[in-house]
């Protein structure tokens, strides 16, 4: 007998029905020569202090640092997962061979892993990997399982990022509790959290040191149009009236026109933090509700796998790009076909491939989110709208580029006996709007990030060189704005690239290598910051509070607070999965780190308390 377990019992009964396991057990499903059965997510995880050591138990300075000389792992204490595990070692001890049916990422690997573990597995397993949950990716990937070995790196990676969450969390945690919280304030400590609430703090504390300061601007207007003097701000009224004063009453001269013909491409497609991004920015949603939104897509086969950090596609599926472009025209909401139209215009012809698209040696184990193909059906609003991001990015790609010209004008006026003063205005012309047609329909922006304005899209009268007339000058007070709060999308953003501010795509996509956190973790930390009680949302919004600002303060282990050096570990366990780096030599730095970090701070003879 086969037996194959998934991670939900969704999925589980989904793979049973392709493999016409029919009969139904309650806790599995059987027929056809398969046993098809399910974990709940996570059933075991690793033990806790007390598990290994009776001094363990109690929470004790003199204890610390906590480390193993073995981790092991145990049941997650929940009558349902017990009973559930129970079934599945049964069906285990009697298989003739396993197919490992867990998500196809190095979380649904670990947890498969686990439970293999603890039920003592003994026969052969297989791997059944797939980006899609439709029937003829569920069908194609059982005519071409893989074998368990050949994703041992991926288990080795993720079990390295659980000890190393568990050495650091555990430890730190009750260090920091038991020597500032003094058994009043637990004070929570995590290898990704930790950095990534000092990210906040830092960013609160320049906004609370914050003061504004006057500049003046020097201006004029020339024929109906503003330009902005090229030398920049004055930092005090009397120079800007200086060079007023200059320019007052004396003629005003173009002395350059330059257009320059410019083209702008797709956006990429989406991977699942610029989801999360566009999904905060344009409908207010958290990254733990875009994430939970995009499984449920994935899992009722409307879109392709989401817990991916790659924006390329695999050459393999450029063949499944028209298949997938029918579904999409097909596709129906509430009797109104909003693709039709958009797909109507790429229909027989050949679909443009790009390297900006397509790409096999950026894919590694799934490729970017975009749709099966499957019309989707009883959709919420909220699905709807993240559906439709996914859809509106993946038919763009497939459009012509932007093409604009962008005219720069300057001018200048000639003071007595002085250098000229210049002066620029700048227009964008619209020659052909290529993909943003796709979104001109719709109240969505193209746009990936929200501090760059777009270029100036004013159109400009027709001006000579040479030609000189009057204008009107102005010098205006302006003040000095203070940095912005972090909204979830610009911290998602500060993630991925290590608390550098990135907006060139392709440099942002060379930084993921030492972001903090996966991809698909980064909700769930921003989710513990605020059970926490370390920050708060006001509107859209990420404030510290004095309990997290007071933590962050506390700790002086920049390894603890840099997102920097977190970056490093997340390169580091990047390079386990892709076998560049060995895991006992990850764990073992970290057995290293934290036993500093403990002397570093029992050391410490100040009296500080966090409340």
């Amino acid at each position: 007998m086969k037996v194959c377990i998934a991670e939900k019992p969704s999925v589980g009964r989904d793979i049973a029905r392709i493999l016409g396991a029919t009969t139904d057990h309650r806790s599995y499903m059987e027929g056809n020569g398969y046993q098809v059965t399910w974990t709940f997510g996570h059933l075991c995880e690793l033990k806790e202090p007390g598990d290994y050591c009776e001094n363990w138990k109690h929470w004790s300075l003199a204890a610390l640092p906590m480390i193993p000389p073995r981790f092991g792992i145990k049941l997650i204490d929940d009558k349902r997962i017990k009973e559930q595990f129970n079934v599945i070692k049964k069906l285990y001890d009697n298989a003739d061979e396993i197919i490992n049916c867990g998500d196809a990422g190095q979380e649904g690997e670990l947890i498969q892993r686990w439970v293999m573990q603890k039920a003592n597995v003994k026969c052969p397993v297989r791997r059944l990997w797939i980006s899609s949950m439709t029937d003829e990716a569920i069908r194609d990937g059982f005519a071409h399982l893989r074998e368990q070995s050949d994703y041992e790196s991926l288990y080795l990676a993720g079990v390295s990022r659980a000890i190393g969450d568990w050495i650091l969390g555990m430890n730190a945690t009750r260090l920091y509790t038991l020597k500032y919280g003094r058994n009043h304030q637990v004070l929570s400590i995590g290898r990704v959290q930790t950095p990534t609430l000092a990210l906040i703090v830092q960013r609160q504390k320049e906004i609370d040191n914050f003061k504004p300061e006057p500049y003046w601007v020097l201006s004029t207007v020339y024929r109906d149009t503003l330009f902005t003097a090229t030398s920049g701000k004055f930092t005090n009224k009397e120079d800007g009236e200086k060079a007023f004063a200059l320019i007052d009453g004396k003629p005003f001269t173009i002395t350059s026109v330059v257009k320059k013909n410019n083209t702008e491409q797709p956006r990429q497609l989406y991977d699942l933090t610029s989801l999360q991004v566009d999904c905060n920015r344009k409908f207010g949603y958290s990254a733990e509700m875009t994430l939970n939104t995009v499984q449920t897509l994935y899992e009722r086969k409307f879109t392709t796998y989401p817990r991916v950090d790659t924006q390329y596609l695999s050459d393999d599926i450029y063949p499944k790009c028209p298949d997938i472009m029918n579904g999409l025209f097909m596709t129906s909401f509430a009797n109104n076909r909003p693709y039709a139209e958009l797909i109507r215009p790429l229909g027989g012809k050949k679909l443009k491939k790009t390297k900006r698209v397509f790409d096999t040696s950026k894919v590694t184990d799934h490729h970017a989110i975009i749709p099966t193909g499957v019309p989707p059906r009883g959709l919420t609003d909220v699905e709807l709208n993240v559906f439709n991001l996914i859809a509106l990015r993946f038919i763009s790609v497939f459009y012509p580029d932007c093409k604009f010209a962008t005219t720069t004008v300057i001018g200048s006026v000639q003071p007595d006996d002085r250098k000229p003063i210049d002066f620029k205005a700048t227009g964008k012309e619209i020659l052909d709007p290529g993909w943003h047609v796709v979104y001109g329909m719709y109240d969505v922006s193209p746009t990936d990030n929200d501090t760059k304005a777009d270029n100036d899209t004013r159109s400009l009268p027709h001006f000579e060189k040479g030609e000189s007339g009057p204008h009107k000058p102005t010098l205006t007070e302006k003040m000095t704005t203070q940095p912005k709060h972090y909204t979830e999308a610009s911290l998602l953003r500060a993630m991925e690239t290590a608390g550098k501010f990135v907006e060139d795509e392709e440099l942002r996509a060379a930084l993921k290598e030492n972001g903090i956190g996966r991809p698909s973790s980064r909700a769930g930390i921003i989710e513990t910051l605020f059970k926490r009680h370390y920050i708060r949302r006001k509107r859209k919004s990420l404030e510290a509070t004095e309990t997290g600002i007071a933590l962050i303060d506390t700790i002086k282990e920049k390894l603890l607070t840099s997102a920097e050096l977190t970056g490093i570990w997340e390169k580091k366990l990047r390079d386990i999965e892709h076998h560049k780096y060995d895991p006992a030599m990850f764990v073992n730095e970290l057995k290293k780190q934290i036993e500093n970090i403990v002397k570093d701070v029992l050391t410490d003879s100040s009296n500080k308390y966090i409340e």
